[in-house]
């Protein structure tokens, strides 16, 4: 188990830098430069230079059989198109049904009207109030007393 991890992060660490290498060095003029191999536990790691492919290659009774590692960086890379296309998809099915996208700032909230305050009179209104009312009754009264005087003084 070890063993497989170990094998899996060789072939890693050849296919990610299997490019940087070969983007530094001018293009081999040979065949036979095209090859790189390298010595591991069960045979030998042979790295393509202009593809990038790694394969496993091991001694069998028949010769040497070479097997290509599969490549996870390509299946990555195609789990990332599908998911890239899927997003782009749930974005425009939100567009379409009017509703914001994540991540994007939501606008804030139309202001709802004022709501009528019940605002009571301060106490000198109040008190102003008040003094009208009672001259305005003091005023009554005296009517009403006038009124009933007159209606004596006839009677």
């Amino acid at each position: 188990m070890v063993r497989n991890g170990l094998m899996v992060l060789i072939v890693v660490g050849f296919t990610l830098t299997a490019p940087a290498a070969h983007a530094q060095s001018p293009p081999p003029d040979n065949e036979d430069a095209r090859f790189t191999f390298h010595r591991t536990e069960d045979g030998y790691l042979r790295l393509d230079g202009r593809s990038g492919q790694v394969s496993l290659c091991n001694r069998r009774p028949a010769g040497w059989l070479c097997q290509a590692v599969p490549d996870e960086r390509a299946v990555l890379e195609g789990e990332l198109a599908r998911l890239q296309a899927d997003n782009a998809a749930l974005k425009r099915e939100l567009v379409a049904h009017n509703l914001p996208l994540p991540g994007t700032i939501k606008p804030d909230p139309p202001a709802k009207p004022a709501e009528p305050r019940l605002q009571l009179p301060s106490d000198a209104e109040f008190n102003q109030v008040v003094n009208f009312i009672e001259k305005v009754w003091r005023r009554l009264a005296e009517m009403i007393t006038t009124v009933q005087r007159d209606l004596m003084k006839k009677s």
